[in-house]
């Protein structure tokens, strides 16, 4: 039950595809790659994502302001955080562990040519006395 990858498929004019195949070889990384850090980086930061020149981002690192931006945390929120991922990994196994009994179960029950009894063969003669509970 992980995540599937989805592909995105989209048509961009001769330059830029080209200037994009020039950024991908200058990290000497794959044009996906590329675009594969940018949907990261737009997810991460909740569509939060601005181009900066280089220049620009040195002198805002000079200025005190940094991108991106970043934001403190209070321990409880992160604690809770932390809390959660192990209850939902948790419930995770204990859904596998349930998927794995119900598999099992039904493998029971194909193989199950085990010998069927009904109760009305369970009673006895005709000739035999019957007994009334209760």
């Amino acid at each position: 039950m992980g995540n599937k990858n989805k592909t995105i498929s989209f048509r961009v004019n001769e330059d830029a595809f080209e200037t994009l195949r020039d950024i991908a070889e200058e990290r000497d990384i794959s044009l996906s790659a590329v675009f594969r850090d940018y949907v990261d980086t737009l997810v991460a930061h909740d569509g939060q994502v601005r181009v900066v020149p280089e220049a620009e981002l040195d002198s805002m690192g000079e200025s005190g302001e940094s991108f991106p931006p970043k934001i403190e945390v209070p321990k409880s929120f992160v604690r809770e955080h932390e809390r959660l991922e192990l209850e939902a990994d948790h419930l995770r196994e204990q859904l596998e562990e349930h998927k794995r009994y119900v598999n099992y179960l039904r493998e029971q029950l194909e193989d199950g040519d085990e010998e069927v009894i009904q109760l009305e063969d369970l009673d006895g003669e005709p000739d035999e006395p019957s007994f009334r509970l209760g």
